[in-house]
């Protein structure tokens, strides 16, 4: 039980040996705090200003550490912020005003470790014109009224003065941006009231002269870092370099030490109590910069910095493809090459080169040249170069493959009209964008749209001037260094504008009587189907309206009345919507014939009625002459 107690003691006293550092504890040291005042320092009324606190810290962590802002106006907080970014912290002033003049100074926390900005200070100028309000216009001896002075737009503390004639009477001061004061006057006349005001800003208003100097010698501290770097020159990729970060002491110190071994932002390494901290790494082109060795003992901070340039043994590849555009399951080449190599460092056939992933399916065919098939989707493709144990990956390229474009259709929009122009649509179901479509009449190349985006169309105008026309368009469409595929001929309807309106009436008009069957046939010239409209003269709507099939069409009339009688006409339209109207026929119903036959046989009996009268008349009065005659006669011969 005792050895077991002694060896674990042991292991903790190793795991947490001084110098030695332990995950839980973060290692890091800020270096610097700046605070910028941006877009100035100077700036007018309403400008938007952004205060701008930047640290630089040493860490050893890749995740950034929890930092506490606090941004101060002359020397009182105003703002605090706590954040695991390692972005700026940024406080805005929108529409600055006179009350954001100060010094301002930002400072941060982090883990218990503090550091300051330097103070900058903040002028704005720039001030509204203050306005006065009266709650009267008149007053009476003795009488007091209400005045309030208010600066628009003003913040902070401000002390409001108000003036009778240009003599300041009365001030207030308060923490808005207007001030209500009684007024009383006891003289009568008429009185100029008038106010102004100041905004209190922390600063001295009266400084006095420089003091005396006094002269103070500072000596310098008896430890100071030393860094040293082998090889410190001609350093290629892949060579060892060792850095080491020492102090030299001139005499014993009892205050702990820090050391602290960065590059840029990077801790390298770091020790406490120890006077040696120890660094080697495999030298890389991203290694050139600065390297730092900072010493930390209380407030004092000791820092030496030596630069350090890598030649780069091989250059990054590039990864190109050959040919540039490539369809589905063609053929590709890939190539990658590092353009520049140190050639006293290193031949060329000891660089070698592989793609990510290795199942891309790609045959090496030559130092760094892979050949095969573009996939039917797209892929990553990534060059790694490698020798003496340094990597290097180009960027990535993408394969889009591109999708042939199917064989295009060739269709009419809306409707092709004789002698009208008309579109035609040329459009292919699949097929990489952009796609150029060409429109061909007879083999003759007339125009070409190329589409860059999916909800754009390639829509062609033209006209004919003959049916047949229609069946000479074609469209060609092409996405690449293929030959362009034809569609079919264009197959459409062509509808020909309505012409020559006829109007045909039966019986003839000279023969039209009552009770006759009337048809009045109006027909065009033109396509079908075709809408016929019968008028007659007087009223406005039509007597009937019909779409027919054919190029013709009747209207019936059937026992024809003396009312029929009247001027016809018949309009005719079709999908060219142009209206044609047929002559105009005017019917007059004559008398039927058998009415015709009663008249003239009712005329006939009169006549005979009469003459049989007549005759009858005459003869009775001849009657009466003879008998007469003959009583006279008898009368004379007796």
């Amino acid at each position: 039980m005792g050895l077991l107690l002694l060896l674990t003691c042991t292991l903790l006293s190793s795991y947490f040996h001084p110098g030695r550092v332990v995950d839980a504890v973060s290692i890091f040291t800020i270096t610097r705090v700046t605070l910028s005042i941006e877009p100035r320092a100077n700036v007018t009324r309403d400008t938007n200003v952004t205060m701008r606190c930047k640290a630089i810290v040493i860490t050893s962590q890749q995740e950034a550490l929890s930092r506490q802002y606090t941004l101060y106006k002359d020397n009182i907080a105003i703002y605090t912020k706590t954040s695991s970014s390692l972005d700026d912290f940024l406080y805005q002033l929108p529409e600055t005003r006179v009350s954001n003049t100060g010094k301002y100074q930002c400072k941060i926390i982090i883990e218990g470790k503090k550091s300051d900005s330097e103070i900058k200070k903040l002028t704005v100028t720039g001030l509204s014109t203050p306005e006065l309000h009266l709650n009267k216009g008149v007053v009476s001896e003795g009488e007091e009224l209400t005045a309030r002075c208010t600066a628009p737009g003003e913040t902070g503390s401000i002390i409001f003065y108000f003036y009778e004639d240009s003599k300041e009477i009365l001030e207030e001061q308060v923490h808005s941006n207007q001030a209500e004061v009684k007024l009383g006057f006891n003289s009568v006349g008429y009185h100029k009231i008038h106010c102004a005001y100041t905004v209190l800003l922390k600063r001295d208003s009266v400084k006095s002269k420089e003091s005396n100097n006094v002269n103070i010698s500072v000596r310098e501290f008896p430890i100071k870092p030393v860094l040293e770097i082998i090889p410190q020159y001609n350093i290629y990729e892949g060579d060892r370099l060792d850095i080491s970060c020492t102090i030299i002491k001139s005499q014993h110190s009892s205050q702990s030490i820090h050391l602290y071994l960065s590059q840029g932002t990077v801790l390298l390494s770091s020790e406490i109590t120890k006077a040696k901290v120890n660094h080697s790494i495999l030298a890389q082109a991203k290694d050139s910069g600065e390297f730092e060795c900072r010493l930390e003992i209380g407030n004092i901070v000791k820092v030496t910095k030596k630069t350090v340039s890598v030649n780069e043994l091989f250059s990054v590849p590039t990864l190109t493809m050959m040919p540039a555009e490539v369809f589905q399951k063609e053929s590709m080449t890939l190539t990658c090459k590092s353009e520049s190599y140190a050639s006293e460092r290193l031949r060329r056939e000891e660089l070698t080169y592989t793609l990510d992933p290795p199942e891309s399916l790609l045959t090496p065919k030559d130092t760094g040249v892979f050949f095969g098939t573009a996939l039917p989707y797209d892929f990553n493709y990534t060059c790694i170069a490698q020798a003496k144990d340094i990597m290097k990956r180009s960027n990535t390229l993408t394969v889009h493959p591109k999708v042939s474009v199917s064989t295009p259709k060739i269709s009419v929009v809306k409707r092709a009209i004789l002698g009208r122009p008309f579109e035609i649509l040329c459009k292919s179901d699949i097929g990489s964008l952009p796609i150029n479509y060409t429109l061909i009449k007879d083999y003759d190349h007339l125009r070409t749209i190329t589409i860059k985006l999916p909800d754009h169309r390639a829509v062609f105008t033209d006209t004919i001037t003959y049916i047949d026309e229609i069946s000479k368009y074609m469209c060609e469409a092409k996405n690449g260094h293929r030959d362009g595929l034809l569609s079919k001929r264009l197959n459409a309807t062509v509808t020909v504008p309505l012409s020559n309106p006829t109007l045909i009436v039966i019986p003839p008009l000279e023969e039209i009587s009552e009770g006759d069957h009337l048809y009045m046939i109006c027909g065009v010239q033109g396509t079908p189907p075709v809408t016929f409209r019968w008028y007659r003269v007087g009223n406005e709507k039509p007597l009937i309206t019909t779409t027919s099939d054919s190029n013709n069409t009747d209207y019936q009339v059937k026992k024809l009345a003396k009312d029929h009688s009247g001027t016809y006409y018949c309009e005719a339209i079709n999908y060219a919507l142009n209206v044609v109207q047929s002559r105009r026929v005017t019917i007059e119903v004559r008398l039927a014939l058998w009415k015709k036959a009663v008249i003239g046989g009712s005329c006939l009996m009169v006549v005979l009625v009469l003459l049989v009268v007549c005759v009858l008349y005459f003869r009775s009065k001849r009657g009466k002459r003879e008998a007469a005659a003959e009583l006279s006669i008898r009368s004379a011969a007796l």
